[in-house]
């Protein structure tokens, strides 16, 4: 934080003080107003407690129009404006995100009460600090008559047509209720409705709708749902809301009303049909500030809504009547902040990553910053396409978000010309949109100038192999599977598995170790294991090493489909393998086959025929196939399968629920010896599902296509195999 000391002369003091003040006031009127932040809220936080440090060094400066003498923001144009008979005053931000933050605040509360440790704990009502939108509703006569954003504190926007869509806002109160009722509260939307939300607007993105967009987070998706013009197309937004305190009250009898304590009011606010977070609890002192803080904390990640810390307020509303109100604060209540989620830094260089699948990836190297808990050096960009939509390039000041144990990724990039134009009415969010991007309030680099547009290599950055990008996926791949290092640990694990060549006790654990350890390299060095070696890794002994080759020695002995499988070839599992062996009968006519000759196969599509032609046309895939075949591994060939007629090729078939007497792998060898395709889930492509006792959801899915159900019965008479006297039905 910037310091007093650090200006030589009141007038760059003062120069400074207004350029704060501006820069505040710019982002104020973006977040308030316009919905569209472009800096996290630490960043905001910071700069705002720097203005209040210095204001409180220097009181002579302080503005009547300075961000510390009110709220912030104002309301739109195109809403009726509402004047809130008692101001929606924002309440005290304690950035320390340690333990010692909840007792502060507790220390606080005990010196403006005069009391000593001899005195009892003083009782708070701890709650979730909901990400949301801040929302007043009006009732007169138990009835809904207004709803209002918060707006600068003083004077709201009127949002009651769109309020109303909500349906956990009671419109009528029951049973006796004051003449005139306010209920604070905050209007947001759950995770899983946003999610759902943005499902949609991609959907109707690739349907090609214009000027349709996703959210960026449930609070702007929130917002943006509250100021529509149209309360038809609110009520297509998911919104929620928490009720946590009051407005104006008053009585028919002019008494005001009687509550001894916030909880008390919050139960009453339940009692009149409001939601109350089920989060909320007193807490006795600083000892239970601080467990509530670590226990919100914990489950932050887990939590259906967005939260950014808690809040404290002292539960005994004379108490609160006493301790009164600071500025544009109340003494008795703070926000206690987590660890922010979201912080500015600045991209230096931009890297791709390759998965265990071969997948690349685009990630974001930055200047290290603390967020999340964590310091964060790098961040993922997801794929070219996010990285290019977000024109994240280097040296770009960005926003960069972590979430729990979720991967820090970049949100946003903040650049001058993403800023949104200043408004006729507000020339000082010009000023502060300028200000805000200039390298001496920490944004971006200077003197080095902004990179291009990122641009996804067309060779994988580990082995060189060709890097693609297939038709209608997000994703490139490299196609170096057998060879690409990245790849190595998951080539061996898929190539060991149960259903392809299959070497027992060959677990990630020891594959680790061996990978690791540099002892294989690729599959064929499997099959070059030694005694020695495998003994000296951790937890094995000359018995268990022995297990390992005897396993290895087993699997030399394989059949083609199991072969062809294990090789990992993308868009080529079981089925395909098995089909692709039945059609060629040899590993080399597979090889050499071109994508025409592929596409002969009943179960290969253009896809899978254009996979295959790029992974052997690879010339260190073909090396791997001939390095194993050079240890031994074999398997049975012969002449390709008779072209005879199938009584059920081109019919996908899916198995659900217990067959009365075929198991599941007996059924689907007897379906797939008929020249049918078993699938693991219902879709259109369906042609039938097999029902058995206990059936689930593919079932289910199945009547909602209008797909036809077999049981065992009718499954056996398509593939004309004589049913037992005795089988019972389905």
């Amino acid at each position: 934080m910037t310091t007093p000391d650090l200006f030589a002369t009141p007038p760059e003091l003062a120069r400074h003080l207004q350029q704060l003040r501006q820069t505040l006031h710019g982002h104020a009127h973006r977040y308030y107003v316009q919905d569209a932040p472009t800096v996290p809220d630490a960043e905001y936080d910071r700069l705002f407690q720097e203005l209040q440090a210095l204001e409180a060094r220097y009181p002579e400066l302080v503005t009547p129009d300075s961000p510390t003498q009110r709220v912030g923001g104002r309301a739109l144009e195109q809403f009726a404006p509402v004047r809130h008979a008692v101001p929606m005053l924002s309440i005290r931000t304690e950035t320390d995100t340690q333990a010692s933050g909840a007792q502060n605040f507790d220390a606080r509360i005990r010196r403006e009460l005069g009391l000593t440790e001899m005195d009892e704990p003083v009782t708070y009502v701890a709650e979730p600090k909901f990400d949301g939108l801040a929302m007043s509703l009006r009732y007169e006569q138990g009835v809904l008559v207004q709803a209002a954003t918060r707006g600068d504190g003083e004077t709201g926007e009127d949002v009651t047509q769109n309020i109303r869509t909500i349906g956990q806002i009671p419109l009528k109160l029951p049973g006796a209720a004051p003449a005139v009722l306010e209920v604070r509260g905050e209007v947001y939307m759950r995770r899983d409705d946003f999610e759902a939300l943005n499902e949609r607007q991609r959907q109707k993105i690739a349907a090609g709708a214009k000027g349709e967009r996703t959210f960026v987070n449930p609070r702007n998706a929130a917002a943006g749902a509250v100021r529509q013009l149209d309360p038809a197309i609110a009520a297509q937004r998911p919104l929620s809301f928490f009720a946590y305190g009051l407005g104006e009250v008053t009585h028919a009898d002019a008494r005001g009303p009687d509550f001894a304590s916030h909880l008390d009011l919050l139960q009453t606010l339940k009692i009149w049909g409001f939601p109350i977070s089920a989060l909320i609890q007193r807490a006795l002192g600083a000892i239970e500030l601080v467990a509530y803080y670590e226990s919100i904390g914990r489950a932050r990640d887990s939590l259906g809504f967005d939260i950014d810390g808690v809040v404290y307020k002292v539960d005994s509303l004379a108490l609160q009547r006493r301790l009164g109100f600071v500025s544009r604060e109340p003494r008795w209540a703070v926000a206690h902040k987590f660890p922010a989620q979201e912080m500015l830094t600045t991209v230096l260089a931009i890297d791709v990553q390759v998965g265990r699948t071969g997948k690349l990836t685009p990630v974001a190297k930055l200047a290290p910053v603390f967020v999340g808990g964590v310091t964060v050096t790098h961040a993922t960009l997801h794929n070219e396409d996010e990285a290019r939509r977000k024109d994240v390039r280097v040296g770009d000041t960005v926003i960069v978000r972590r979430a729990g144990d979720v991967i820090p990724e970049v949100v946003s990039v903040v650049l001058p010309a993403a800023l949104p134009q200043a408004v006729d009415d507000a020339p000082e969010a010009l000023t502060g949109l300028a200000l805000a991007a200039t390298p001496s309030l920490g944004h971006g680099l200077p003197g080095i100038a902004r990179g291009p547009v990122f641009t996804m290599p067309k060779t994988c950055p580990v082995c060189g192999s060709v890097a693609l990008r297939e038709e209608g996926e997000a994703d490139y791949r490299c196609t170096g599977g057998l060879f690409c290092s990245a790849q190595r640990k998951q080539s061996i694990l898929h190539f060991a598995q149960r259903r392809a060549v299959e070497v027992e006790g060959l677990g990630d654990k020891l594959v680790d170790q061996l990978v690791d350890g540099g002892i294989i390299h690729t599959l064929p060095d499997l099959y070059r294991l030694g005694l020695t070696a495998l003994a000296n890794l951790d937890r094995m002994a000359d018995k268990s090493a022995q297990n390992i080759l005897d396993a290895l020695q087993k699997s030399r002995q394989t059949t083609l489909p199991r072969f062809l499988f294990g090789l990992g070839v993308r868009h080529v599992g079981e089925a395909t393998a098995k089909a692709l062996a039945r059609h060629f009968g040899q590993l080399d006519a597979i090889m050499d086959a071109s994508e025409d000759q592929l596409l002969e196969v009943a179960d290969v599509g253009p896809i899978v025929a254009k996979s295959l032609r790029t992974f052997f046309d690879q010339p260190h895939n073909r090396e791997v196939v001939e390095q194993l075949r050079a240890c031994g591994v074999t398997w049975p060939e012969g002449p390709p399968a008779a072209r005879t007629p199938t009584p059920l090729g081109g019919n996908t078939f899916v198995l659900t629920g217990t067959l009365p007497t075929l198991g599941r792998e007996q059924a689907k060898a007897l379906i797939e010896a008929a020249g049918g395709k078993v699938a693991g889930s219902v879709s259109k492509k369906t042609s039938y599902v097999v029902a058995g006792a206990e059936a689930g959801s593919k079932l289910d899915r199945a009547r909602e296509l209008g797909l036809t159900v077999l049981d065992e019965a009718a499954l056996l008479a398509l593939l004309q195999v004589p049913v037992a006297s005795d089988a019972p039905g389905v």
